[in-house]
């Protein structure tokens, strides 16, 4: 069970002001697991130590979470702006509310695009591309949060972004399922970049996994809490 999760103070670097490398489990959000570390801070330390993370994941996705501790929390901005890179699977023929499997899902059609027009559907998103930020999202719309608007059922519009997809590989298509692995730059919602897949394929689609593999040179691989 994702609450039971416990994180080993012994696992913490010795030194209070730290980055943390993180792999994230899904089914726990970002400041679920920020929590989690807050409190082995403590234990380590004997007293509350400041943490906080450098861009969230939602509770869906697993991966990478950078996590500043004490003193190199002030260095927070320095990481937001950083590229990343993910892996996705994305469903084709259905889409879902809020992009990815915690919302309702719908049937659209059963059009099963041959593999070639798959791999120039993603070819077409190569680049400088402009997104609209998806409602289940932590943007602020006039002072609230989108996601809260959403849950409310409140009718609003969300604002568009310009982002640059560096590299987009297909690693794997089996109708209706597709993964694909990713770079881009901050701010790109990898979720609207699956739903926009799917219009342009003309079938829908949704994430049903994501996984933060790098943000600029810290890697999954290199976390020392891994929870997966």
């Amino acid at each position: 069970m994702i609450d039971k999760i416990s994180i080993s103070p012994d696992l913490l670097p010795d030194s209070e002001d730290n980055i943390i490398l993180v792999d994230k489990p899904a089914g726990i959000s970002s400041f679920g697991v920020v929590a989690k570390v807050r409190g082995a801070l403590k234990s380590k330390f004997n007293k509350k130590v400041k943490i906080g993370h450098t861009g969230t994941l939602d509770p869906f996705a697993t991966g990478l979470l950078i996590l500043l501790s004490g003193k190199m929390t002030k260095k927070s901005d320095e990481f937001l702006k950083k590229d990343k890179e993910y892996e996705a699977t994305i469903k084709l023929g259905e889409t879902s509310t809020t992009g990815d499997p915690e919302g309702e899902v719908a049937k659209i059609n059963d059009k099963i695009p041959t593999e070639s027009e798959v791999k120039e559907c993603l070819n077409f998103f190569l680049g400088e591309i402009e997104q609209t930020v998806p409602k289940f999202s932590a943007v602020k719309i006039n002072g609230r949060r989108a996601y809260d608007l959403a849950r409310k059922g409140a009718n609003f519009e969300t604002p568009t972004r310009k982002v640059k997809i560096y590299d987009i590989e297909l690693l794997e298509y089996n109708y209706p399922t597709l993964k694909i692995k990713t770079k881009v730059s901050s701010g790109t919602y990898i979720r609207t970049l699956g739903e926009d897949i799917g219009k342009k394929l003309e079938t829908g689609a949704y994430l049903t996994a994501l996984r933060r593999l790098k943000i600029d040179n810290f890697d999954v691989k290199d976390a020392i809490i891994n929870l997966c």
